[in-house]
């Protein structure tokens, strides 16, 4: 008996669809402030960042879940939805209502299953969770990996050197910056759980490590204190 081929439940056209309608309400929740958005001295607080984050988690949340076996539809989905209201509203229900406007999307933009609609706006409710990853299931998880993959690497070293800017500080600061990442790189890599994700939060370290040692290696008088190695 061959294997058999699962149908999409969301059509590469429809995704399309559903990521220019989340690029666009990023890009109105600023719009409608009258001081321009939320921390807006921080370029990666604007719609453009966000939406770039929103795809950086949609590539990861994809390749760990074909690794790990899980509901491809309901990852990209939910990737996609995650941090829609991130601009719009506090942090600490921003998940929330991600979720419920990703359940008026699916309601009213096609014809989902409720148990589809019922599982993405799960997921998207749980990656703000800060407890054990073990305790979601196994579409959540591959969300929240990827969220917290993508501050670790190369991403979160060239927004660390960015916000230096904003802060006035000089290149010989660098190292510590970078010190910074490496370690939020380590403690959100000792959450993830899936091998895949161990595996991609292993090699952006590893990078970041380098470059690191770049630093302090061709920077005169660059501070060679720094977090030790484990």
């Amino acid at each position: 008996m061959g294997v058999e081929i699962k149908e999409s439940r969301v059509p590469d056209d429809e995704f399309e669809e559903m990521a220019a309608f989340v690029h666009d309400y990023l890009a109105a929740s600023v719009e409608s402030e009258d001081d321009g958005g939320r921390m807006r001295w921080y370029p990666w607080h604007s719609a453009e960042y966000r939406f770039n984050h929103i795809l950086n988690v949609v590539d990861l949340a994809t390749q760990i879940a074909r690794a790990e076996g899980a509901d491809l539809d309901v990852i990209r989905v939910a990737a996609l939805f995650h941090d829609v209201a991130k601009l719009e509203v506090d942090q600490d229900v921003h998940a929330e209502e991600g979720a419920r406007i990703a359940r008026e999307y699916l309601r009213n933009r096609g014809e989902y299953p409720e148990s589809f609609i019922d599982e993405v706006a799960q997921s998207i409710v749980d990656h703000s969770y800060q407890g054990d990853l073990s305790n979601v299931s196994l579409e959540s998880r591959c969300l929240m990996e990827a969220d917290l993959l993508d501050k670790v690497g190369a991403n979160g070293a060239a927004l660390m050197l960015l916000r230096m800017g904003y802060e006035a500080r000089t290149h010989m600061d660098a190292a510590k910056m970078v010190d910074r990442v490496l370690e939020r790189g380590r403690d959100h890599a000792e959450r993830v759980r899936s091998d895949t994700a161990e595996s991609i939060a292993h090699q952006r370290l590893k990078r970041v490590k380098w470059f690191r040692e770049w630093l302090e290696a061709e920077v005169t008088e660059m501070d060679p204190e720094g977090v030790t190695d484990r």
